[in-house]
């Protein structure tokens, strides 16, 4: 079933993502990377996509740009414009890419040409999809830099790839993204490797993007402090597939799964005293040749039985919450230190010095 990510805006969406399922066939076996995966997106909104390494959320914003390697197998749609995009030539989605769907990747020094000023990078963006002169172009791209607050517009677009910050190089990578106002723009981790004070830059940048263009969002990272700011729902991923969706107040106060539950618990908070984190033992799965059952179910503190042989469907709960679990209602309400079997000191966050004054006490006995 196809769910709605909407959060309440009105109109049609502009890219609708029914059953998308993304293989890659090996000499081992096939690498199911992408399992049954559904949204949809209306413009202005933005959907978080959120999970560990290798959960799928990279391979499914590529199989959306149409950049996956010809040995991959992708089934499903993908709704944009009115045509399906996996059914499209190269030329049509050449059409589609940067106009209609543009994308920040994840490394902008792999993403910019080392040889060309960010100024004509920029300008060759505008140029492809307008017909427009170089020197209007070279304007736009100078307006755009000023857009996503890079210092000195008119003298960095002169300058080469090299000559930027990491975070300068990730707001040209975003300008180029909104060089065409696109309907739609999947960002994939724009905050990797980037210090605090500079992924809030880039998060900016991005949010002034979206509003310049009013263009729906996908926002993919493992970093659920960044889906907590920016984003209007979520998605967690593992192992391909969506284990749970909901608004934000729904994942963050109220999860469903323990991995989600499991996710919460790893993440340092302001507003809860805790003197350590709460972890997930265990690494997730490979995706070659799957067992079948739950893929979370070798680390989760609740498998049973029907774990290891029902893989739990994504089923709806209260207010348009959904998550794949057969024991749900066991995690509502719950605490990670809880149900993941943390000691009572984290749980209750004795300061380090007490626990450590009664340990010394009991030794000494």
């Amino acid at each position: 079933m196809t769910q709605n990510v909407s959060d309440g805006r009105g109109g049609d969406p502009v890219l609708v993502v029914e059953d998308l399922t993304v293989q890659f066939p090996t000499s081992e076996g096939v690498v199911s990377a992408v399992r049954g995966v559904n949204y949809q997106l209306r413009r202005g909104e933005v959907l978080g996509i959120v999970g560990e390494s290798g959960s799928g959320k990279s391979v499914t914003s590529l199989a959306v740009m149409g950049l996956l390697p010809k040995t991959a197998k992708v089934s499903g749609s993908i709704r944009f414009g009115g045509q399906d995009l996996l059914k499209c030539s190269e030329k049509e989605l050449n059409r589609v890419r940067g106009k209609g769907i543009a994308m920040v990747f994840q490394d902008p020094m792999t993403s910019l040409n080392p040889v060309y000023t960010v100024g004509d990078q920029i300008s060759e963006a505008i140029t492809a999809h307008h017909d427009v002169r170089k020197d209007v172009a070279k304007k736009q791209a100078v307006e755009l830099l000023d857009l996503v607050r890079i210092p000195n517009p008119a003298q960095r677009a002169d300058e080469y790839p090299h000559q930027l910050s990491g975070g300068m190089r990730q707001r040209v990578v975003i300008a180029i993204a909104m060089a065409n106002n696109p309907d739609v723009i999947i960002a994939d981790e724009p905050t990797t490797a980037l210090d605090v004070t500079v992924q809030a830059q880039i998060l900016e940048a991005l949010q002034a993007a979206q509003k310049e263009t009013g263009a729906a969002m996908v926002l993919i990272t493992h970093d659920l402090g960044v889906i907590a700011g920016q984003a209007d729902r979520v998605h967690v991923m593992y192992a391909g597939k969506v284990v749970e969706s909901g608004t934000v107040d729904d994942i963050f106060y109220n999860p469903r799964m323990p991995y989600t539950l499991g996710l919460l618990g790893s993440l340092p908070r302001l507003d809860v005293k805790t003197e350590r984190l709460t972890p997930i033992t265990g690494s997730p799965p490979a995706t070659q040749n799957m067992p079948p059952g739950c893929p979370f179910s070798p680390r989760c503190p609740l498998s049973q039985p029907i774990c290891d042989e029902d893989e739990p469907a994504l089923v709806a709960g209260p207010n348009g919450q959904h998550a794949a679990c057969h024991f749900t209602e066991q995690v509502v309400g719950k605490d990670p230190a809880e149900l993941f079997s943390a000691t009572s000191a984290d749980a209750a966050a004795v300061p380090v010095a007490v626990e450590a004054a009664a340990t010394d006490t009991e030794t000494n006995r």
